[in-house]
């Protein structure tokens, strides 16, 4: 479906064809006419699916057709982090290009006074778009700084991230500040049983659209260690000794973990970061660029950057330890391979972690390779596979269809 069949305004449709976007994905198409249309969108689809273009197309066009006020903050944009936020704001000037009267400002933490001001100046005059951190959000909240009473739209962003990260709470908090009539949308890669009450405590009526998680690139190879728990560290140590070692990402899906193996790979001389929650946004922040500007070699991280940030020229992605689904795993090895490049992925998989993995091969519709462990560390375990009932279906239901949400009078007109 190409945009122009959509009812976004002609000013939007004429940034889409000057940045040559003419199709959209299945996540655009789903979402862009319920979201024009007044309801409440529950969006679940991987990173890379074209989410952000999803939900600011349609709010910008409305932004710019409505009668909006232009001394309120008409929509809030929720990101987890400050990256994502920039991101964020990076598109919006692209796709905001030729809408002259309306204008955003990106709010997160981080920053010297000067850049405080100008947060401070940009909320004072009443921009149309405020994208956030939910730190730097609620702290303007609290001495007053913003007022969210007039609010629009309000647009939460990567929430199983906001989950992992602890900010759920922040995000009710300042939630308790819109109002009643305020359209809400909420996106996130994975739907696990507390995103699914988030969205039950947010959302009216929504309308849920989910789209599949796609399998991994053919240009990633993919392999994998069967081996206990104390030889992880030495496999490490041996594809280290035995190949280039920038641009390497290591997952682990506990953050003491993280921790314990960037211990050990300095301990081996090893230039390596570490990416976890009990990080500040400044030491986060810090990480990143020094991991970008490849002044480390080696990123050990949690699922903390498995989603939403680009970086294009990660050669190896090592999974600790087995993801607890096919989706993250996807997420996770989705960050090598990416900008026509190849890409290596190896797992580590514990003889506890046997069946998780066969249930992401499940998904893959393929076993991946089991490469010999290196000389000198012993035998690792014996890669047993599970005895499948035959009548084991599997079954997707939607949530919700469109309730009686209200649509929008001058869209009706339309």
């Amino acid at each position: 479906m190409k945009f122009e069949e959509t009812y976004l305004n002609d000013n939007i449709l004429d940034a889409l064809y000057d940045m040559h976007f003419d199709e959209m994905t299945p996540i655009q198409e789903r979402c862009i006419p319920e979201i024009l249309d007044g309801y409440d969108v529950l969006g679940v689809a991987q990173t890379g699916t074209g989410k952000t273009a999803a939900y600011l197309l349609p709010i910008l066009s409305q932004l710019d057709d409505g009668d909006y006020p232009k001394d309120a903050i008409n929509c809030i944009i929720m990101s987890p982090t400050r990256e994502l936020a920039q991101q964020i704001d990076q598109a919006m000037q692209g796709f905001g290009y030729y809408l002259y009267d309306v204008s955003s400002v990106a709010v997160y933490g981080g920053n010297d006074g000067g850049r405080y001001e100008q947060e401070l100046k940009g909320m004072r005059l009443g921009a149309d778009v405020l994208i956030a951190t939910p730190g730097r959000l609620l702290s303007h909240l609290k001495v007053g700084n913003l007022d969210l009473s007039r609010c629009s739209f309000f647009v939460l962003d990567e929430a199983d991230r906001m989950l992992d990260m602890g900010f759920i709470d922040d995000i009710m908090k300042i939630v308790t500040q819109l109002p009643k009539s305020c359209q809400r949308i909420m996106f996130s890669a994975t739907m696990p049983p507390k995103i699914r009450e988030l969205a039950v405590a947010l959302l009216n009526d929504p309308v849920e659209v989910k789209i599949a998680v796609s399998r991994p690139a053919d240009k990633i190879r993919q392999s994998a260690y069967v081996c206990y728990e104390p030889q992880k560290l030495k496999i490490i140590e041996h594809l280290f000794k035995s190949g280039d070692l920038q641009r390497v990402i290591i997952f682990s899906g506990k953050k003491e973990k993280v921790k314990d193996v960037a211990r050990q790979l300095r301990k081996m001389n090893i230039n390596c970061g570490q990416m976890h929650s009990d990080l500040t946004q400044q030491e986060r922040d810090e990480v990143m660029f020094k991991f970008k500007s490849g002044k480390t070699d080696v990123l050990v991280a949690t699922d903390i950057v498995a989603r939403g940030i680009d970086i294009d020229d990660i050669r190896i992605v090592i999974n600790y330890d087995v993801p607890h689904d096919a989706e993250d795993y996807v997420h996770r090895i989705g960050r090598t391979a990416r900008a026509d490049r190849d890409g290596v992925a190896i797992t580590f998989i514990s003889d506890t972690d046997m069946y998780s993995f066969q249930s992401i091969e499940h998904f893959l519709g393929k076993e991946v390779d089991k490469t010999p462990l290196p000389d000198g560390i012993g035998e690792g375990p014996e890669y047993v596979k599970r005895q499948k009932h035959k009548n084991n279906t599997r079954r997707n239901g939607r949530w919700h269809s469109k309730g009686n949400g209200k649509r929008r009078n001058n869209k009706q007109n339309k």
